[in-house]
This record gives structure tokens, C-alpha cells and sequence, in this order.
């Protein structure tokens, strides 16, 4: 790393968007993407769409538990 570094062009919020979304990644397991990834090819879905109503639906059961 340098000493010192000049920021006097810098320019605050330059990549800033209001309202946007950040889409982390998810790293799945293997045996646990193979899992999802057979359920979503014989529902014709993608894997991201299976896991998050596989998410949802655990969400729900976690709300009836308390």
C-alpha cells in the first residue's frame, strides 16, 4: 500500500444508486445443488427460483414454530 493516496479528484457517490438491489451469491453444496438443480429441470424452473420457494416455505413453518 502506498503512504498516501491523493483523492482530490474524487468524486462522493459516483457509483451511488438509490434503490438499487445487491444479489449476493449463494454457494450451495454439492450434493444439495445436484438436489435442487434434479428438482428444478423436472419442474422446467431454474435453481434460484426452487430455492427460494424451498426458503419461503421454510420461512413459514419457522413462523408457526413460534
Amino acid at each position: 500500500m502506498k503512504k498516501e493516496y491523493d483523492f482530490s479528484k474524487a468524486v462522493r457517490g459516483k457509483f451511488y444508486r438509490k434503490g438499487a438491489t445487491l444479489k449476493l451469491p449463494v454457494y450451495l453444496d454439492q450434493k444439495v445443488q445436484t438436489f435442487v438443480q434434479t428438482i428444478a429441470e423436472s419442474k422446467q424452473s431454474d435453481i434460484s427460483t426452487i430455492v427460494n420457494e424451498i426458503l419461503k416455505s421454510d420461512m413459514r413453518l419457522a413462523d408457526v414454530i413460534r
